[in-house]
């Protein structure tokens, strides 16, 4: 089930070089969002397709959105101001992964990680690793601080943190601690690398896919995904995921 409703923008602000950070007044899609789910936003009367943008965090009546200004949907985003209204369909998607548990590791990459924000505060002594292009496309970090017991930083040019993928960190992390399951979001390759890792060292592995959708309630199926139980499938993200255990999906490059 999701809602449709008009929501209130309450702030949107620019943190850093392309990324915004905006809180929505909405309590019927607030009040019923999980760790995981998405929302499904009309952006301008010009534009046919609605834009998908991860919750990053709920309150019980407003939720945030961390998204980046990459098209003309997110750019008439970026213009809204406080009071503005937005017409949202949510929350969408399943958010199918254990919530409530102790010692849970997450790892995100640009956008990716904004929906672990909100995963971090449904578990309890998370720690996260978080990859970015350069320091000045990364966002969240004292937020992640403020709710996990370790933060580790990559960056692809070493500004900031580690040099290099998220996979140094990732791995040093679980050579000192013991985690119940990652969760990760990001890109196709850096989703890959974990899934491998953590089956590595035999551990769970929840992963939140990023697909481009057009209606987001899996009615058009233009988000399919190759999975495979007993033979290899297809899913749509939008509806059967976006998050899956990483032994469904086939992560081709």
């Amino acid at each position: 089930m999701y809602i449709q409703e008009d929501g209130t923008v309450l702030s949107n602000i620019k943190i850093s070089e392309t990324y915004y950070d905006m809180t929505v007044y909405s309590p019927k899609i607030a009040g019923c969002a999980k760790p995981g789910q998405f929302v499904n936003i009309k952006c301008g009367d010009d534009l046919l397709l609605r834009r998908p943008i991860s919750i990053c965090d709920c309150d019980g009546e407003n939720f945030r959105l961390v998204y980046e200004n990459r098209g003309a949907g997110t750019s008439m985003l970026t213009r809204l101001i406080t009071g503005d209204n937005l017409d949202i369909l949510g929350p969408l998607g399943n958010g199918v992964f254990p919530t409530g548990v102790s010692r849970v590791l997450l790892v995100g990459g640009g956008c990716g990680a904004a929906p672990l924000l909100f995963a971090a505060k449904k578990n309890n002594e998370c720690s996260a690793v978080l990859g970015f292009r350069t320091c000045k496309n990364a966002v969240l970090t004292d937020d992640f601080y403020s709710v996990c017991e370790n933060l580790l930083i990559a960056t692809d040019d070493g500004t900031m943190g580690a040099s290099g993928t998220v996979e140094r960190p990732v791995n040093l992390l679980l050579e000192k601690h013991k985690f119940s399951y990652i969760f990760a979001c990001g890109p196709r390759p850096m989703l890959k690398a974990v899934s491998i890792i953590a089956k590595r060292h035999s551990i769970p592995c929840y992963i939140s896919t990023e697909e481009r959708m057009a209606c987001g309630v899996g009615a058009c199926l233009c988000c399919a995904i190759k999975t495979k139980s007993d033979k290899e499938t297809y899913s749509h993200v939008c509806k059967d995921g976006p998050v899956f255990e990483a032994g469904q999906i086939v992560l081709e490059d």
